[in-house]
């Protein structure tokens, strides 16, 4: 084997954030660039030799290229063994739980998540480490240093592989194995969940829509409800994976899945259940007929009757959920007298509590939910959960909702985005927001009274490590709730997230709408942060 060592420059101080490096296209398309950050993974983690690696990605525009690519960098960096999903296709979850299965020493995850994909869109990547999930903080921060002061990388001179062909290659040494991306990630689910009982709802007229937004989801959602489950052929929209997601922004809220929306509202056309997942598989849509179901209610519902499935039957060890996520679950874990855990945002947080079997259920309000049997949120895993529930129980999902309101109370919630703002006026809102902490208490807002807020801060019950200045939250006198965030997800500026929440009792107002009941909150967030004179935006982007 002829190893080639090509010189290369450091990245300049272009950080990869907690989800990996995401960038623009053509940033990844530079000479060397994906390169760059690959070579750093490999010199960081510094695997045996030998070891197996894990490939795959969403199906975005540029995925093809960069596997193929690291492949060959996988064979002159000593790696023995790479299992490659078909077409360089695995969803997130499902890349978890390869690595997992097989005793991978880790895995290269390609995607940029829920972000648009295409020639002038983005693209992104990832480490995940033998646990199947992101990798650890000092791991990540490892790699970002690396890649300031990297001067080569690493590769052998080999064609291109048939990504498409099921089967093992040898390419310099190396074996590469190209794996079914559905069959071991189905065959889980199949362990975990009542099929028959699924199957037998179907066959009694249990309907449904998923829509797979031309994203990685479509094969796997193909798999399991219409050949596994027996829903019929058409079930599943939009289940090609598209290098630019169809056109599409593969987010699955109320406004990139509009569609699905108006469908499951309209009295007459709607199925029963409806459904949607996101660009790499992780996140998760759930709409019953006529009734949205927020994600932190779904993991508040999906909490209190898990034990329905096979797989949770023994019962919940705990229940986490990250700090921006509703406190509806927190009910549900003090109902069944078992942990309840804040987290920061951030699935690695999850992590360290799954692999200390401290908890087996966790969420996030931006749609993302899983348990322990990967490591990673996991958007199809949450659905087929909602379907067993809905099957064994044989009810409605706003006759659900409602059960579960009467005896737990409603967090009315709502998260508002604002998109793309200038990276200078966001860091200003929140540094003001932050340097007027300790006199928002006692203030008022309307009919609101702050009666706390702070930076948010978490120490790991499992490893002690301590996040600081994870969001600034402002507490209220009777339980409402803002929450104010800047996200690093997209490529382009920052995101700023406000959380709101109301709690209105069981008894109460529980089938009021949303916006209304927010009302006073939303008022309040422009007049704590100043969203409007910092950022110029009357209204967000996206609420969901």
């Amino acid at each position: 084997m002829t190893v080639i060592t090509h010189s290369t420059t450091p990245f300049a101080g272009q950080k990869p954030g907690t989800s990996g490096l995401r960038k623009k296209v053509k940033v990844f398309q530079q000479p060397g660039y994906a390169e760059n950050f690959i070579q750093a993974v490999f010199d960081v983690v510094q695997a045996a030799p030998g070891a197996t690696l894990v490939i795959g990605g969403d199906g975005r525009y540029h995925n093809r290229a960069v596997i193929q690519q690291a492949i060959r960098m996988a064979a002159a960096n000593g790696y023995g063994r790479v299992l490659v999903g078909r077409g360089g296709i695995l969803s997130t979850p499902a890349a978890s739980h390869v690595i997992r299965k097989h005793r991978a020493s880790g895995g290269l995850i390609l995607s940029a998540s829920h972000n648009p994909g295409g020639p002038d869109e983005d693209f992104g990547i990832k480490y995940n480490g033998a646990n199947g999930g992101p990798a650890p903080e000092n791991v990540t921060e490892a790699i970002y240093a690396r890649t300031l002061e990297i001067g080569r990388w690493l590769a052998v001179d080999t064609p291109d592989i048939d990504l498409d062909v099921l089967g093992t290659v040898e390419v310099a040494g190396l074996t590469v194995e190209v794996i079914d991306p559905v069959a071991d990630w189905a065959d889980l689910m199949e362990s975990l969940f009542d099929f028959p009982a699924i199957r037998a709802a179907v066959a009694g007229g249990l309907s449904m829509a998923f829509d797979a937004m031309h994203a990685v989801t479509g094969p796997y959602a193909h798999e399991v409800l219409e050949r596994r489950l027996g829903f019929p052929a058409g079930t599943v929209r939009n289940g090609t994976p598209l290098e630019d997601f169809g056109g599409h922004h593969p987010d699955p809220n109320l406004v990139h899945a509009k569609v699905l929306y108006d469908l499951m509202m309209d009295p007459e056309m709607a199925p029963a259940f409806g459904a949607a997942s996101d660009g790499d598989g992780d996140r998760n849509l759930i709409i019953g007929k006529g009734i949205f179901i927020t994600p932190s209610d779904s993991l508040a519902m999906l909490a209190a009757n898990a034990h329905l499935a096979p797989g949770y039957a023994a019962g919940l060890k705990g229940i986490a959920r990250s700090m921006p996520t509703s406190a509806a679950a927190d009910r549900v874990a003090e109902a069944l007298g078992i942990p309840g855990f804040e987290t920061p945002t951030g699935w690695k947080f999850f992590g360290n509590l799954l692999d200390a079997g401290k908890a087996t259920l966790c969420g996030e309000e931006s749609a993302g939910t899983g348990s322990d049997h990967v490591r990673e949120k996991d958007g199809l895993w949450a659905v087929l959960l909602w379907l067993n529930i809905l099957a064994v129980r044989g009810i409605s999902v706003a006759d659900l909702a409602r059960e579960h309101w009467e005896k737990f109370g409603r967090n009315y919630y709502a998260r508002h985005d604002y998109e793309a703002i200038e990276s200078a006026r966001a860091d200003a809102l929140m540094a003001e927001l932050t340097t007027a902490l300790p006199t928002l208490p006692g203030k008022t807002f309307g009919p609101l009274t702050v009666a706390s807020a702070d930076s948010f801060s978490y120490s790991d019950p499992v490893d002690g490590s301590v996040s600081r200045n994870q969001g600034i939250r402002v507490l209220f006198e009777g339980g409402s709730r803002i929450v104010f965030r800047l996200s690093g997800t997209g490529t382009e500026g920052a995101t700023l997230r406000v959380y709101l929440e109301r709690y209105e009792p069981a008894g109460g107002h529980l089938d009021a709408g949303t916006p209304a009941m927010l009302a006073d909150l939303v008022a309040a967030a422009d007049g704590i942060a100043g969203i409007v004179r910092h950022t110029g935006r009357t209204a967000p982007d996206v609420v969901t």
